[in-house]
């Protein structure tokens, strides 16, 4: 399509064939792809758009729908979906384009330009914008069109909210491994990845543990959540909650992203609407220092943890510096995959018995 065309090409068949549609598009059902139009002047947030790899960089590969990671190739034509970055071991990108360039911020498909990146990483893979994809009307398409549908607020579930220092703290083995402690006393446990950038790596590690549903934000029509607002988020989460609940769930397990001190995370932990409605809290902590401070933020913030975990729990001697500093209990991934924060938990909550019938399905909302 050229600079000066105006109207919707259609796509033939062959070429919607050639398309690789990455994960941050899961819920866009693939008959919608039907056109093409000029790009967007000013791109948004939620902008999905055609686009041909130019160069490849970090990403050399992009996870698809079904969470396969397929190689990519120069010349690839990718639909992938214009979004903020926030990655303190990789990229920090925003929603932008250099005039028909941007970034591939994400291998779950998200793009727009890189501001700045970890000194360990190499630069972005490229992309050449062909158009914004739309439907069979030629209208463009965004992603906040294929979210969930609001559901009745149910019976509210237990919530337990996973949060820690940084990225690569541990905070989805942990995740994962109390959703697996909790299924195997035949509780019927959800799990939600609320915030951060399109991947399915945690989502999938939640239905591995046997969550009979797993949800992310992309489930709320996001990309991203970086530079939402709060109230967005709260939105966000209540959707999620909601629909979780819609499946009879005893539990929800909710991985919130990035460190505390991260811009979304602070914002959520410090606002009573989020953690009045949150029954239990763990830590995820590298290192036993970033466990000390961690938990002095977080009790300035009126929230005390039940226990530490994550990456600091592989290490004995690094889990007794962890204890002896925070006065807190440090368990490992096997304890939590065994049940061994179960009792502690059902001690909140009086008369909850599992249900033995409950079977874990692995079948993403």
């Amino acid at each position: 399509m050229n600079d000066g065309q105006k109207a919707a090409m259609s796509l033939t068949e062959e070429v919607k064939g050639s398309i690789r549609i990455s994960y941050a598009l899961r819920r866009l059902p693939e008959d919608r792809i039907a056109s093409v139009l000029p790009c967007p002047d000013s791109p948004q947030a939620g902008d999905i758009v055609l686009a041909e790899l130019e160069k490849i960089g970090k990403n050399a590969s992009l996870e698809l729908p079904n969470g396969r990671r397929c190689n990519l190739h120069e010349g690839d034509r990718l639909a992938v979906v214009f979004g903020n970055r926030y990655a303190t071991m990789q990229f920090e990108g925003y929603v932008r384009a250099d005039g028909r360039g941007c970034d591939l911020l994400s291998m779950g498909g998200v793009c727009g330009l890189v501001a700045s990146k970890h000194a360990s990483v190499a630069e972005p893979s490229k992309l050449r914008l062909l158009g914004a994809i739309g439907d069979d009307h030629g209208r463009p398409l965004r992603l906040s069109e294929f979210a969930v549908a609001p559901t009745p607020a149910l019976e509210h579930p237990r919530v337990i909210v996973v949060c820690g220092t940084s990225m690569e703290a541990g905070k989805t083995y942990t995740v994962a491994s109390l959703i697996k402690g909790l299924r195997r006393q035949g509780h019927r446990v959800a799990g939600i990845k609320l915030t951060g950038t399109a991947t399915g790596k945690d989502t999938w590690s939640m239905l591995d543990a046997g969550a009979c549903v797993a949800l992310d934000f992309v489930d709320g029509g996001y990309p991203s959540t970086y530079l939402s607002t709060l109230e967005e988020l709260l939105n966000l989460y209540g959707l999620l909650i909601n629909h979780a609940a819609s499946r009879r769930v005893e539990w929800v397990v909710v991985e919130v992203a990035d460190g505390v001190l991260q811009r979304e995370t602070a914002a959520l932990l410090q606002t009573w609407r989020f953690t009045t409605s949150v029954d239990a809290w763990l830590f995820a902590a590298g290192d036993p220092l970033g466990a000390a401070a961690g938990i002095r933020v977080l009790r300035d913030w009126g929230i005390d943890p039940l226990a530490i975990s994550g990456v600091v729990s592989m290490s004995p001697l690094g889990m007794k510096e962890a204890q002896a500093a925070t006065g807190l209990p440090c368990i490992t991934g096997k304890e939590l995959q065994s049940g061994g924060l179960n009792a502690r938990l059902l001690k909140m909550v009086p008369g909850l018995v599992p249900d033995s019938s409950a079977a874990p399905t692995s079948v993403a909302a």
